[in-house]
């Protein structure tokens, strides 16, 4: 696959992935009760939450903010010595590695929530795709040799 393409897919999956979570996250926080979407409480009686703030915040940050500022660091490469601390592949990139967590962290948010609402939604497949597919492209060679360190 050609570099650019495939760095392009990257960038556009982590996009996609962080502004649907933002919004959606954004949504929960502003109505806790789930109500702006429709989304009854009920779905939360076998989950540790009351409402859906918690969830919200989470889902904002970890899989909202997280992947946006992933995109602006792919792209504009910031040195950072404290997220270098918790790269586990010292041999690439920062935020090349932040995109590998962010797909392991949506495969868990995925299985959490099947978890706790006992049931499997078409989002849950699509999203479980996404993040395959987020996995799949950045261990693509092309990827790993864009934000190989040097």
């Amino acid at each position: 696959m050609d570099m650019k393409i495939a760095r392009s897919s990257l960038l556009i999956l982590l996009g996609f992935l962080g502004l649907g979570a933002i919004g959606g996250g954004g949504v929960f926080i502003i109505s806790p009760s789930g109500k702006l979407i429709g989304m009854p409480l009920s779905l939360l009686d076998k989950s540790p939450f009351t409402d859906f703030m918690i969830p919200g915040i989470i889902l904002f940050i970890v899989l909202g903010l997280i992947p946006c500022g992933l995109v602006v660091a792919l792209l504009k490469r910031p040195v950072s010595k404290w997220a270098d601390r918790f790269n586990f592949f010292p041999d690439m990139y920062w935020a090349w590695t932040g995109s590998i967590y962010v797909a392991f962290a949506l495969i868990i948010w995925i299985q959490i929530q099947m978890v706790f609402l006992q049931a499997v939604d078409w989002l849950h497949t699509v999203y479980m795709f996404l993040a395959i597919a987020i996995l799949f492209v950045a261990l693509l060679p092309t990827v790993r040799s864009v934000y190989k360190n040097k």
